[in-house]
């Protein structure tokens, strides 16, 4: 049995939705279990009119409604349009516009919105999506099976971020997953969103849809977990920054995770975990290339020198000076306690005797952050920051690869390196400014012809 996930963009209209038809059908023979995400755009989509309509602008928020509606009836249409099932699709996609049509009104009475609201909101794309490809499925002669998410994926009440249930979801996907399997079914669920024990709707947040087939993939312990997606595999760099940017054809599991944590937009870490657990290898493949090799993740991938660059801007810099206090039992603790308190993640971190700098990516509660922060010393800021990863399993080992990499940097300030406890991540941190350039000056020392990696 392999778990088959499909992105926004490999469903994102009717053309989209028969190449993954194309994919499932060519892996009948392995049980596949398919996830999909909402068709491309619908989810910013559907939370752009929620926050429209609980600010009082009902008429703009019901336009977006219409457009949902329209985009999604023009694909089904499209797929089904001499289907005997068609007009039933066609009359549930309808009447689920009409429940994000009323929510809207309730918003925009109300005045405000929740989390929980926004989840309720939000789940609807991947409704419409996994019911529009089941339909798809079945008119291609593929013995589908829709499967409500919320039923297989049970997390905590933390909205919009909700935690998974391990055990609760892999209680329920054998029960309710693994019969149809065994009776030749395809199962298709909606990805990204889950529901409470009490049946509360809730969302996965970032990389959702992703993280949905991997927690499936280890609940139904898949052989593989295929991400199908709108580029070749991981590459060695972002291609629209790296333009001779190269795919990976194999890759370590701690280095998908690292490059997804800073800036590779393929996957997200949280994706991976589930199966890095049970050493489930993860496919990264293109709907538009099928025939392209895509990129293997797995514990047992060459180990190199430097795997990829990875990067990400907009990061904010946060300086804590207490001279009398750095090196006091518990200040450290206190610093991260703060941070943790405020359910922010820090980045990068650098010590002095007088100071600790770390690097955020996520300013939400930035103001919150200062002000507890401040009860402790000192505290600076610099936006406007970039970091630059550079990950391999071989970092450790190679004495050379920090000199090259500063070398290669030239006369561009750096304010911070950091190299990770494990050994495979570099990172420095650089001007907002500079990010394309040192991505490519990096990118060109590791990978260019002539130069060991």
């Amino acid at each position: 049995m392999i778990v088959v996930k499909f992105g926004g963009t490999s469903v994102g209209d009717a053309d989209a939705i028969r190449r993954a038809t194309d994919v499932v059908a060519s892996r009948a023979r392995r049980s596949p279990v398919v996830v999909v995400s909402a068709a491309s755009g619908t989810t910013t989509e559907l939370l752009a009119l929620a926050e429209q309509a609980a600010r009082g602008q009902l008429i703009g928020a019901l336009r977006s409604v219409e457009h949902i509606r329209e985009r999604h009836l023009q694909m089904c249409d499209s797929l089904l349009k001499n289907v005997a099932t068609g007009a039933d699709t066609t009359a549930e996609i309808a009447a689920m516009c009409d429940e994000i049509a009323s929510l809207a009104e309730a918003l925009n009475t109300l005045g405000h919105i929740t989390p929980r609201s926004l989840d309720a909101v939000a789940a609807f794309g991947e409704q419409m999506s996994s019911l529009l490809v089941t339909e798809a499925f079945r008119a291609r002669g593929i013995p589908a099976e829709h499967v409500d998410a919320r039923e297989i994926m049970i997390t905590s009440e933390h909205f919009n971020s909700a935690e998974p249930r391990p055990d609760a979801i892999s209680e329920r996907a054998r029960d309710r997953i693994a019969p149809l399997v065994r009776a030749g079914k395809v199962p298709v669920l909606g990805g990204y969103i889950g529901a409470t024990s009490s049946g509360i709707t809730t969302t996965l947040g970032r990389g959702g849809s992703d993280y949905t087939a991997s927690l499936l993939g280890a609940a139904l312990a898949a052989e593989d977990i295929e991400i199908w997606t709108d580029v070749d595999g991981m590459l060695t760099a972002d291609p629209r920054v790296v333009s001779d940017a190269r795919l990976i054809p194999q890759i370590r599991f701690d280095e998908a995770s690292e490059l997804a944590s800073f800036g590779a937009k393929v996957l997200h870490p949280n994706t991976i975990a589930p199966a890095v657990r049970l050493g489930i290898p993860v496919y990264i493949y293109n709907t538009r290339n099928p025939r392209q090799s895509g990129t293997r993740i797995t514990f047992d991938a060459p180990r190199r020198a430097v795997t990829a660059i990875a990067a990400k801007g907009d990061v904010t810099m946060v300086k804590v000076s207490a001279p009398r206090m750095l090196l006091a039992q518990g200040f450290l603790r206190g610093v991260f306690e703060i941070f943790e308190r405020h359910r922010t993640s820090v980045d990068v971190v650098s010590t002095s005797e007088v100071s600790v700098s770390v690097t955020l990516d996520d300013a939400t509660h930035l103001d919150e952050l200062v002000v507890d922060l401040r009860m402790l010393g000192d505290v600076s800021l610099e936006r406007d920051r970039a970091i630059v990863a550079i990950v391999g399993s071989g970092i450790g080992d190679r004495s050379d690869c920090m000199g090259r990499a500063l070398t290669a940097l030239g006369d561009m300030h750096v304010y911070m390196v950091s190299l990770s406890a494990t050994g495979i991540n570099l990172t420095v941190v650089v001007d907002g400014a500079n990010m394309h350039a040192a991505m490519t000056a990096l990118h060109t020392e590791f990978f260019s012809s002539g130069s060991a990696a």
